[in-house]
């Protein structure tokens, strides 16, 4: 074997492995077995060492892998001192430790089925411990490639059923991975049109496009019919694909068919009627014959022509039965998935158009950001029914996933630089389960961010380079964080190569993880943060800051307390908005905690533009509070550190409780926090029952982004509305 040395445009050096061709030996006769791989050092079958259980999707050209770990990240905590009764002026009213804690992941790689046995090779190699003896397989090539899993890893293969794993897979990404799910618009400045998680995902109907056509209803969890199919699938275009144009690889006959205008081979229904056929109310530009046109045109049709042709043709065949079934089953939402869809531009537009037109705009062609790996988290959570799996709310780590990548070469020219098919997600486990705040009127409609980053180019492109600008800081930062550590300079440059090559993919691929927002950038860089054991690198300068905010308090209550009432509840909205401001950095923060906290925070209000401001409800809430009734209680979404929320919030807090009004603050996680509050009251709420304490979806969770460092002046996330008011209840919104 060699070895050889590779180091790609980012700089990251990765080892190639060279195994010299062996005509197959021990892989069972599955004929050439690709032996050459690259696989980038602690980027592809990651954390092996700590591999628990393993599943396989082993489909015609791609393979699958699932496996579980645990991973120990550093964690940084809180504790709090009882100062009752003693003078605090000089004493520390909290203290930040770090700990080390285990937390479990799901790793899925998906590669080309010739680098299989290399890639098992490789895993063998690497593994230290293992719980099972069995691996799960689905797919059509489980059977295929069962002696050389079982040679290769010792574990003994259980087949699963591949539609049940399918569907399983469907299911859990619908439910645990926000913007899954997106609608195909190409000619739009955003081809990618994602949505917002529904909490009820079913009913679906589920269309897989394998060589064949599947067509699946799925009712329940556990429950679904396979309702139809067709014999004419990916399997049809890439056999006459070859045969028209003697391409042999699925992928370049796309290409072909993306270069091609199938009008020049198809008969149009112009071409029959000489334009419309207005009684019908059939435009002139439909196909009325697919390749109609090669019965009568004395002449040779380009390969690119007749790859396009044979694509509309299938595509087309392939809506209008999906569009029929739907209909027939009264089904409104249609999930496309299979290798004839693998993120491929030319086939989710040529699908998006047939459903439209056949259901006259009324159902929606949606596809899914990891439809790829489908079968192979359903087989993995069959192997893990006994540890139940779904109990648990999963998020993506952004760190550790490719993202969904557009394969058009004539979209996104420059591509990532990683060896051939290789692609990951991961997955981790949640502390907590994750639930929908149960005062949201509609879940499936509520949009936490008020700009989209994927639709808006010149505020992406003016974010990015935020964040790119910021990123030596933080790399400081969080080298400075951990004096004590040897290797925290080398941790921090990896953090910031990872981070910034993550930059640079979201610059070319602003869809690789869903929607792309201010939030999602914040959480992207604390994934890799947490990547490197950096868990919070401003968890100092955030204790130095509260320390001196909390001996300012008691000055900002009196100047409040001096005001009359109306005054002072003018105060108390102005203090919240400026909070913003001054985390955002009206002047650099740390000038200002080494001068004077208060003038920093007096600054801020002093640059708050006057009123009507953008969303301005003002006059209202003031109405409200002087002619209502106090409100029963308020539940309050803010930061959980920092002079915004001492010097802000607190007041307002405090002006609440001082009204009889029980409240209920949110503050994300631990020295972490969001970039803005917001609070939902309820006149007639009974004492003692929160509002949505438990948390709220992962979509709209409050604290979800956990940003560090400086933030926008603006509010970054939207309020919400809450439900209608039920019999005997008066539930309002107050917060902007």
């Amino acid at each position: 074997m060699r070895i050889y040395l590779h180091t790609d445009e980012a700089g990251q050096e990765w080892v190639a492995f060279k195994m010299a061709e062996r005509g197959g030996r021990g892989s069972g006769g599955h004929g050439s077995l690709d032996k050459s791989i690259t696989l980038p050092p602690d980027e592809i079958f990651r954390n092996l060492e700590n591999a628990k259980r393993f599943a396989i999707d082993i489909g015609g050209s791609l393979t699958k892998l699932a496996y579980y770990s645990t991973v120990q990240h550093k964690v940084a905590r809180v504790r709090s001192f009882d100062h009752s009764g003693k003078d605090i002026e000089n004493e520390p009213l909290y203290e930040i430790t770090v700990q080390e804690e285990i937390t479990a992941r799901l790793h899925f790689i998906k590669f080309e089925n010739t680098y299989i046995e290399t890639c098992l090779d490789f895993i063998k190699d690497h593994l230290v411990n293992t719980e099972t003896k069995v691996i799960k397989a689905t797919g059509g090539g489980a059977y295929k490639f069962k002696d050389l899993i079982e040679k290769k890893l010792g574990l003994k293969v259980d087949k699963e059923d591949v539609m049940t794993c399918l569907i399983k897979g469907c299911n859990f990404v619908l439910r645990n991975i926000p913007h899954e799910v997106f609608a195909y618009q190409k000619d739009s400045d955003t081809e990618f049109r994602f949505q917002t998680n529904d909490p009820n995902i079913f009913p679906y109907l589920l269309v897989n496009i394998g060589s064949g056509v599947s067509i699946v209803k799925v009712e329940t969890e556990d429950k679904f019919e396979w309702i139809g199919g067709s014999s004419i699938g990916g399997g049809t275009f890439w056999g006459l694909g070859a045969l028209l144009t003697k391409t042999k690889k699925f992928d370049e006959l796309l290409q072909l068919a993306s270069k091609g205008q199938h009008t020049n081979v198809d008969m149009l229904v112009k071409d029959v009627y000489g334009g419309a056929y207005q009684t019908l109310g059939l435009s002139g530009n439909l196909i009325a014959s697919s390749f109609g046109k090669s019965t009568t045109a004395d002449k040779e049709f380009s390969k690119e022509d007749m790859a396009k042709s044979l694509l509309h043709m299938i595509s087309n065949d392939i809506g209008q039965l999906a569009c029929l079934y739907a209909k027939l089953h009264n089904l409104e939402k249609i999930y496309f998935g299979g290798f004839f869809i693998r993120g491929h531009p030319v086939t989710m537009r040529t699908i998006t158009y047939s459903i439209n037109f056949f259901s006259k705009g009324e159902v929606q062609a949606l596809f899914l950001r990891h439809e790829g790996y489908l079968g192979a988290i359903g087989a993995f959570l069959k192997g893990a029914e006994q540890d139940n799996p779904n109990q648990y709310s999963w998020g993506e780590n952004y760190a550790g996933s490719s993202g969904l990548m557009s394969t058009s070469p004539d979209v996104y020219p420059m591509q990532r630089t990683r060896s051939g098919t290789f692609d990951m997600l991961e997955m981790d486990r949640l502390e907590r389960p994750l639930v929908n705040l149960p005062l949201l009127k509609d879940p499936s409609t509520y949009i936490p961010d008020t700009v989209d980053l994927t639709d808006d180019a010149m505020a992406r492109k003016y974010w990015l380079t935020c964040f790119e600008e910021a990123l030596d800081g933080v790399a400081k930062r969080a080298a400075a964080s951990q004096p004590d550590s040897m290797d925290a300079l080398e941790r921090a440059e990896k953090f910031r190569q990872k981070y910034w090559n993550k930059l640079q993919t979201l610059r070319q691929q602003p869809f690789a993880y869903g929607t792309l927002t201010v939030r999602s950038l914040l959480d992207t860089r604390e994934h890799c943060l947490n990547e490197f054991n950096f868990p919070d690198p401003y968890s100092k300068i955030k204790q130095k800051e509260n320390g001196i905010a909390l001996k300012c308090f008691h000055s900002v209550i009196e100047s409040l307390d001096s005001l009359d009432w109306e005054e002072r509840q003018f105060a108390l909205v102005k203090g919240l908005l400026a909070g913003n401001v001054f985390d955002w950095g009206a002047k650099a923060v740390s000038d200002v905690l080494e001068s004077e906290p208060q003038f920093g925070f007096e600054e801020a209000k002093s640059k708050l533009q006057e009123r009507p401001w953008l969303q301005d409800s003002y006059n209202q809430w003031l109405e409200r509070l002087k002619e209502g009734p106090p409100h029963k209680c308020a539940l309050i979404f803010a930061d959980n550190s920092g002079i915004d929320i001492i010097l802000g919030v607190f007041p307002f807090v405090r002006e609440l409780l001082s009204r009889g009004t029980e409240v209920c603050t949110e503050g994300g996680e631990a020295a972490l926090g969001s970039d803005r509050f917001e609070f939902s009251v309820s006149r007639s709420q009974p004492s003692g029952q929160g509002l949505g304490c438990a948390g709220a979806g992962a979509q709209d969770r409050p604290g979800h982004h956990r940003g560090h460092g400086p933030r926008h002046p603006h509010q970054l996330l939207r309020g919400f509305q809450v439900r209608e008011p039920q019999a005997g209840c008066d539930q309002e919104l107050v917060a902007r």
